[in-house]
This record gives structure tokens, sequence and C-alpha cells, in this order.
């Protein structure tokens, strides 16, 4: 992987292991919660606190469960090598912008650049994908042309 790609990857990351850890003790915190919590002699309250717990609990697992299927998206790119048409892995420089499709992390700054991360499933991403250098497309009533993949 080249310098800024390597660089890029890493930020990458760095963001969804964050999110999984993030979701991790979330999980652990509203499993706690629920397993400390003992029934009141308010019957409603407490019936309506624990599905307010098992609805976090399961908001935390899926939060989870995505950041993992992040994870294995993002392993997978590790060893992709540049082509001529923008893929999964590629980095995208056009005229409105750097793009590295791989997941959605946002903006990341690397060595004084800005660069989208995103996913390939996102509205931007699927006009991306399959692109070839010097094409061009519109998103957002702004127009783009793929200068260089890499």
């Amino acid at each position: 992987m080249e310098g800024l790609k390597a660089k890029l990857y890493q930020s990458c990351m760095d963001f969804i292991l964050q999110r999984i850890n993030t979701a991790e003790t979330a999980l652990q915190q509203a499993q706690e919660a629920s397993n400390d919590d003992t029934k009141s002699s308010a019957g409603d309250k407490f019936e309506t606190t624990r599905e307010m717990m098992q609805q976090d609990i399961a908001r935390n697992k899926n939060l989870l469960l995505d950041a993992n299927q992040n994870l294995q998206l993002l392993t997978s790119l590790e060893e992709t090598v540049p082509g001529d048409v923008v893929r999964n892995g590629a980095l995208v420089y056009t005229s409105n912008g750097i793009f590295y499709i791989s997941i959605s992390a946002g903006q990341l700054k690397v060595d004084e650049q800005l660069v989208f991360a995103i996913s390939a499933v996102s509205p931007i991403g699927q006009l991306l994908i399959g692109k070839k250098e010097g094409e061009s497309f519109s998103f957002n009533k702004n127009e783009y042309t793929i200068k260089k993949i890499g």
C-alpha cells in the first residue's frame, strides 16, 4: 500500500476499532445495569425500565455487529492493488476532492490532505464504483471528474 493510502487505511482501522470498543463498553454497561436492576414496588415503572434496557442492549448489539462487519470489510481491503476502475479499496482523486472507498468514516485529515472515507454502498460511492480516469459524474449539484485512481 502506498503512503497516503496506508495512512488512510490505518485511520479507518483506528476509527472502526474505537467504534467496536465503544459498542462493547456500552453493551457491557447495559447488561450490568439490567442484571443489577431489582423489581420495585412500582411494577409498571419496572417493566418500562426493563424494556428500555432491553432496547438499549439490542441497539448496542446492532452497533457492534455493524462495526464488526465494517472491520471485516476493511481487513479485506488491506491487500487491494490499484486498478484502472474505481472499486473497494481505491483512492480516487477527483476535481472536487479525494475519496477512499472503504468504510464510512467521514472526512479524514492525513498528511495535510482532506480525504473522504466512504463506503461503496453510500450514494457517492455507488456513483464512483466502476468509473475510470477521465469519467465524470454529478452529485449534489456538483460535477466531479476522476483525475486519478490509486
